[in-house]
This record gives structure tokens, C-alpha cells and sequence, in this order.
């Protein structure tokens, strides 16, 4: 484990002179709030690393090293987005072997599942939803780390030929670099959207400004306690909560049984908060902006649906990958405006449609 500046000196010549890298990492998303980086699980040929973000080794020296080489993940999004939350970290290239396993055709593309496949090799998956701040690991939780990085090599080996073979390399270099560019942007929530559970659509207004409290105290709750807000409160109990508040219905029932004098009291001030709120300031249902389409424009959209779903059944791939539906929509309203939005690859596939 590199759990101090001086291990992590000793092996930054290591990592400098690797030929690849492969990594993942480990939160504790289960555990704690908000989420935080645990663990970085890093593969050379020189055998498997663990680095321990939680302690006082200064991780800054990793990242230009890190930098220079492209990086072997399976489902980078995650990975991409908490590296850059926590440390500022975005690579310059990547190679995922889930998205690589998806373009060939792939339609079970877990770790285990492809390992299985490709390379006969069979992982133990127990920790997957384990404390990952809990220091020291367990032997179980060190040996699921090091497999999960343990084979990215191998496989990205087997997927680049078969990738290769079908004149697909290039739609993976492409994706790649999309995911980059997508998780290298911070998306900072919109306030009137983040508390719109699951459910929440169907409620009325008033309704609505209850739930709203609810919501942020139960958020204050979560950060309070550093656990999840699910632990608090799921999402299904805050709209029936919700619900109850403003029919004036009994609500005890609807708490957990270990639920504190203290929450109790705390949740009901949030509930007189969101029932005394004018109309005014209620906030309103989501409605959709969807207008309707023309029909030059829904013919576009038959045409470039059949196309893509019969490219797709050609090459044995998930349609969707080509295009979304809402990609569709769009480019059917105003290609010239959108086709930027396809990779080239995608749009090579799909080609513009004609009136």
C-alpha cells in the first residue's frame, strides 16, 4: 500500500517508465456524504499498486505521471468524474474496455462477465459494495483492488485486434476522448431540479413545496451525519410524507422506528415551512416543451430510425449507441444544427436524411 510520500516517491520511476497503465478507483458512495475517494488501484507490468488517497501523502506528484500515459479503465465515467471532483485530475487518453466491449457488439459487458469470456478468468466480487474508507482493508477488499485492474491489460489487448478487425478502433478512440470531454465539465446542480425525486411529477403544487422542504432538510441531515441521505430518509417515505402533510394524515407510520426525537422535530419544522408558503411561491410541476413534430420532420426521424436499427442489426451492435432516440428527435428538427453532436463515426452511420 502507498500510504506515505516517501513509498510514493520510490514508485513515481516506476510508473514514469511504465509502457501502460491501468486504474481504477474505490469510493465510499455507500457510506458517507457526500462521496469521497478511497482508493486508486493502479497496474503496470511491474505488477499492482494500491495508493491510499485518505492519509496525509501528497498526491500531486501522481497526477502529471499519470498524465503522460493512457490509461486502461473499464466504465470510465465514474472514475472520470470522481478523480476530477476530489483531485482536479482529467487525463489526456483513455482506453475503456467497457465501451470497447459495447462497439464490438458486446451485450454483457461487466469486468467478471468479459474477464470470464475472454480470458478464462474468474473474479470474486464480495467487496464490491464495501466500506471502502475503512482502514486497514481487509485482505478480501485488497485482493478485489488489485483485480480489478489486475487484467485491464490483457483484455484491452484481446478488444483492440478484435476492434481492429472490424474497422472499429477508430469509434473507440473517438468515444473516449467524448467521455474526456464530458467528465472534465463540472455540472453544478440546478436548484429547482435537484429535489425532484423520483414520483415527485405527479404531485400538486402545494405538495410540491413540502416535499421541496423536506428535501433539504433531509440533505442537511445526510451532510450532518456524513451517510447517505437514503439513510435519513428514501425518496419514496419523503413523498409520502409529502403527500401526508398536506391531507393531513397521520405520519408516524410513515418514519423509520429508530427515527430520533431530534429528526422528528427537525423534519416537522420543515414540513410547517413548505404547508405555510403562499401560492406564489410554490413551485410548479415540470412540464415537457415538446412541441409537435412536422411531417417532412417525422419522416426524417422514420428514416433515420430505420437506418440506424438496420445498421445496427448489420454490424450486431445496440442501436442506440449510434443514436439516442432524443438524438434523433433533434436531428430531425435541424441537422446542420446538431449533427455536431454525433461522433463522426455516428454520423458516417447514420448520413444526413432527405426530405
Amino acid at each position: 500500500m502507498i500510504d506515505s510520500d516517501g513509498i510514493l516517491t520510490e514508485f513515481l520511476p516506476v510508473l514514469r517508465a511504465a509502457d501502460w497503465v491501468a486504474l481504477d478507483t474505490e469510493a465510499d458512495s455507500l457510506h458517507a456524504y457526500p462521496e469521497k475517494l478511497c482508493l486508486l488501484q493502479i497496474s503496470t507490468a511491474g505488477g499492482d499498486r494500491l495508493i491510499d488517497p485518505l492519509t496525509r501523502t501528497d498526491l500531486n506528484p501522481l497526477w502529471p505521471e499519470l498524465k503522460r500515459h493512457r490509461l486502461i479503465l473499464h466504465g470510465a465515467d465514474y472514475d472520470l468524474r470522481l478523480l476530477r471532483k476530489n483531485h482536479a485530475f482529467v487525463p489526456d487518453r483513455i482506453f475503456d474496455t467497457m465501451l470497447a466491449s459495447r462497439l464490438l457488439g458486446e451485450r454483457v459487458f461487466g469486468l467478471v462477465s468479459l474477464l470470464k469470456t475472454h480470458l478464462g478468468v474468474s473474479l470474486e466480487k464480495g467487496s464490491q459494495k464495501a466500506d471502502w474508507s475503512r482502514r486497514p482493508l481487509t485482505a478480501r477488499m485488497e485482493a478485489y483492488a488489485r483485480n480489478d485492474t489486475r487484467y485491464l491489460k490483457p483484455l484491452s489487448d484481446i478488444l483492440t485486434e478484435q476492434l481492429r478487425q472490424k474497422g472499429r478502433l477508430s469509434w473507440l478512440e473517438q468515444s473516449c476522448d467524448r467521455l474526456i470531454a464530458e467528465c472534465a465539465i463540472p455540472t453544478p446542480p440546478e436548484p429547482d431540479l435537484v429535489w425532484r425525486v423520483r414520483g415527485s411529477n405527479k404531485l400538486a403544487c402545494h405538495t410540491l413545496a413540502v416535499l421541496r422542504e423536506i428535501w433539504h432538510w433531509r440533505e442537511q441531515e445526510a451532510l450532518a451525519a456524513n451517510r447517505p441521505p437514503f439513510f435519513v430518509l428514501s425518496h419514496e417515505t419523503i413523498i409520502n410524507l409529502a403527500v401526508a402533510a398536506t391531507n393531513h394524515s397521520p405520519m408516524d407510520g410513515l418514519l423509520p422506528r429508530h427515527f430520533s426525537a431530534r429528526r422528528k422535530d427537525g423534519l416537522q419544522e420543515a414540513i410547517q415551512r413548505g404547508l405555510h408558503l403562499g401560492a406564489a411561491a410554490h413551485p410548479q410541476p415540470l412540464r415537457s416543451h415538446s412541441r409537435r413534430q412536422t411531417e417532412p420532420e417525422r419522416r426524417r426521424f422514420l428514416e433515420m430510425e430505420s437506418r440506424r436499427n438496420q445498421k445496427g442489426t448489420e454490424l450486431a451492435l445496440d442501436p442506440t449507441l449510434i443514436a439516442s432516440r432524443a438524438t434523433l428527435l433533434a436531428l430531425a428538427g435541424d441537422w446542420d444544427r446538431h449533427q455536431g453532436d454525433l461522433m463522426e463515426w455516428q454520423r458516417e452511420l447514420l448520413k444526413a436524411p432527405t426530405d
